[in-house]
Order: structure tokens, then C-alpha cells, then sequence
């Protein structure tokens, strides 16, 4: 298969890599947008003016980090919203080109980039594409990084609905070591269970009661700790999920999968997950 043609199939069903139902059922002229309970089209748009307003009156704060975003879905782009407002410095790319990103551009401040040049001077890198497109990322995309970046995956493995059957996954490697391995490079895994829309509109500030919380893996401890600050920065606690080798524990159809609880809850979920990955999640 040439390259062009992976490059245009690449982010055909990029639109999500957070969690879904396993089976969407509306007829397939309509768009599947997931909104939370009471989040509707006027309050995305309320939220979206006030991160455009947080970024434009946002001058660059000390300690503002140079960002690579790959994917622009829902996980991407909101990260992007949420990122830019928050003061750091991002760069985002899509397998069709910077000139398809000009309004997220616009409304975020975000500088449009090929993929190949998402991570160049980037602290921190988020992979947010479908799991069957990682092998299309093109190679030493990630050699002009940061000599410690940190990677993160966002991705999920949906072999029924999207990504076919991975026999690595199959076999029981886990989503985000199978990536690793793709990339050649080590991975955390975090906001693979988060709902997009949580990004905009959950955030809370530190040691606020119930504050939602996310779990994040990897064997990288210091990558760990960026991630796990940026996170906390973003509005959300953390709970460490272990080495990447347990980041099974936040796979899909896990306890913790598409789980809002709070440090305690998530905890409780992460030791409560199975290794067996049940029928809907299997190809």
C-alpha cells in the first residue's frame, strides 16, 4: 500500500479515541456526537468563547512548555483548547495537512503542523490517533524532540468498531507497550479513558472535594511525573496505574474505563480490573 493512500485512510475515523459505546446505532447519516448529561450545543459553545478569551488575554507564563499534539479528534482538539489557554506553547497536526487545522488554529492560537514536524522542540508529545494508524507515523517523527520528552498515548484498541484485529493485542500485550514498540520509544498512557468534553468542562482546582481523577502508567518515572503535573494543571488529580505492563488495568471495558470518580474511586477501579478482555473488546 502506498504511503499517500495510508496517509489519507489514516485519520478517517480519528474522531475518537476516548470512550464510546460499543456499538453506535444511529443511521449512518448522522453524526455521533457524545455529550455529557446536560452539556449541550450552547454550553460547548459557551465554553470554547471562554478558553478563546483565556487565550487571547493570556500572556506566555514562566515555565510554559512546547507541546506536540498529534490528532485532531475530540481528545486533541479539546487538549489543544485547554493547553493554549493555559499558556503553553502547542503544536498540532492531522494526516491531511496544516491547512485543514486553520479554524482550530484560529480559535486556539495553536501553530499547524505536519506530523512529521509536531515534535520538534516538543517536552511532550500526545499520540491521539486510532491504534491502527500508528505504524503510519512517519519515521523519526519523534527526533527533533526534546532529548526528555515525555509521549503520551491516548489511544484505544477498537478492533470490532475501527482498528480490525492487532494479534499482538490479541495475545495480550498491552494496548499502549504494542505502541510503544511501533514507535520505538516508551509511552505513558493517560487520558485513553477520559471523555473528551471532561477536558472543557470538569476541571477543578487542586484539593477541591470530589475533584475528578485520572490514572496514568509508564516505566519512566520522570516522563510519569511531567505527565501527571500537566494533568494536574489541566484541572484533574492522578492516581499512578503502575508500569506500562499493568496499563491493561485502564483498557477498555476495565472498571475505570469512562470512570469520572474521584483519587479514591479510581484507585479502587485500577484493582478491581480483570486481565481477560471480554467478547466486545476482542476482534
Amino acid at each position: 500500500m502506498g504511503s499517500a493512500f495510508k496517509w489519507a485512510l489514516w485519520f478517517r475515523f480519528s474522531s475518537c479515541t476516548c470512550p464510546q459505546p460499543p456499538v453506535l446505532t444511529r443511521p449512518a447519516h448522522r453524526a455521533y456526537v457524545f455529550r455529557p448529561p446536560g452539556i449541550g450545543p450552547d454550553a460547548e459553545e459557551l465554553v470554547k468563547r471562554r478558553d478563546r478569551t483565556a487565550h487571547r488575554t493570556h500572556h506566555r507564563k514562566v515555565g510554559s512548555m512546547k507541546i506536540g499534539i498529534i490528532g485532531a479528534g475530540n481528545i486533541g482538539g479539546n487538549l489543544t483548547r485547554r493547553l493554549t489557554a493555559l499558556g503553553h506553547e502547542v503544536s498540532i497536526a492531522n494526516s491531511r495537512g496544516p491547512h485543514t487545522l486553520t479554524a482550530l488554529a484560529e480559535e486556539t492560537g495553536a501553530t499547524p503542523v505536519t506530523a512529521a514536524e509536531a515534535a520538534q522542540g516538543a517536552r511532550v508529545v500526545v499520540i491521539t490517533i486510532p491504534v491502527k494508524a500508528v505504524p503510519n507515523l512517519p519515521a523519526g517523527f519523534l527526533s527533533g524532540a526534546a532529548e526528555d520528552v515525555a509521549v503520551i498515548d491516548t489511544g484505544n484498541y477498537y478492533p470490532q468498531q475501527r482498528d480490525g484485529r492487532v494479534a499482538a493485542i490479541e495475545d495480550g500485550l498491552p494496548e499502549s507497550r504494542w505502541t510503544e514498540e511501533q514507535i520505538g520509544h516508551p509511552v505513558i498512557k493517560a487520558f485513553n479513558g477520559t471523555y473528551a468534553d471532561d477536558l472543557l468542562t470538569k476541571a477543578l482546582p487542586k484539593g477541591s472535594p470530589g475533584r475528578q481523577a485520572l490514572p496514568v502508567a509508564g516505566d519512566d518515572a520522570a516522563a510519569k511525573q511531567t505527565v501527571r503535573d500537566l494533568i494536574n494543571e489541566l484541572g484533574f488529580d492522578t492516581v499512578d496505574a503502575g508500569g506500562l505492563d499493568e496499563s491493561w488495568r485502564q483498557q477498555p471495558g476495565t472498571p475505570v474505563y469512562g470512570n469520572r470518580g474521584d483519587a479514591e474511586t479510581i484507585a479502587k477501579a485500577l484493582t478491581a480490573a480483570s486481565p481477560e478482555r471480554s467478547a466486545e473488546w476482542r476482534a
